[in-house]
């Protein structure tokens, strides 16, 4: 492995779904740094889909209350379709996911309760002092989508190099109209999902453990 690929690769190992946050600030200029950074990834004919909303202290704090009076709301509004279902290893894995971050943070079988006070911490932002709204043209489609997503790794992995952790978090674009409504954003854009990013809380309990990936042999054919 080359000195370049290695330094990509102890990144990606750095990068984890930071789940508990420090109060402590990003200085502007380097989340500035961040985001130029991320935009170089490629997109469908350079179109650069991504649309990046990042929240004042103020914002952030209306935006989280709006959401967590919604957090007894069963129903979902996303703009981009939620996955209808998880089956076979898609299943697995997100199941194993879903148990180590509850064994963390001690959300035992068949607590409901447990189970939706940890799920609303989405709602605020999992007291992330810097949160990032991504949002792209409703007219690009799924490749649009997909441009983006290459931005947001992008943007997780920029963080990492200046030690600073994050979480891609859907659930935010599950109550899609209150984003819109708090951030003024148009009905011609998808809101795709928020980026909360600051300083890890290492003693944080939902940080103590990491998701492991799949061998090769399972998703790599050669033909």
């Amino acid at each position: 492995m080359s000195p370049k690929l290695k330094n990509l690769n102890e990144l990606m190992d750095n990068r984890f779904s930071c789940r508990g946050f420090l109060k402590k600030e990003v200085e502007q200029k380097f989340i500035e740094q961040i985001v130029q950074v991320a935009q170089k990834v490629p997109s469908w004919c350079n179109s650069q889909p991504w649309e990046v909303t990042l929240l004042r202290p103020e914002t952030r704090r209306l935006l989280s209350e709006k959401l967590s009076l919604s957090s007894d709301q069963a129903f979902e509004t996303p703009d981009i379709d939620f996955p209808k279902r998880y089956a076979g290893v898609y299943k697995t894995r997100r199941s194993i996911c879903g148990w180590q971050l509850y064994n963390a943070v001690g959300v035992e079988k068949g607590d409901r309760k447990g189970a939706s006070q940890q799920m609303a911490k989405n709602y605020e932002f999992f007291g992330a002092p810097h949160v990032a709204i991504i949002t792209t043209p409703k007219d690009l489609g799924a490749y649009g989508v997909l441009d983006c997503g290459a931005f947001i790794t992008a943007f997780t992995l920029a963080a990492a190099a200046l030690g600073v952790s994050s979480i891609p978090q859907a659930a935010i674009a599950g109550r899609a109209p209150i984003v819109r409504e708090v951030l003024n954003i148009g009905e011609d854009r998808d809101v795709l999902c928020a980026i909360s990013f600051g300083f890890a809380d290492t003693d944080h309990p939902a940080n103590s453990f990491r998701t492991e990936r799949a061998d090769l042999a399972e998703f790599v054919e050669w033909v």
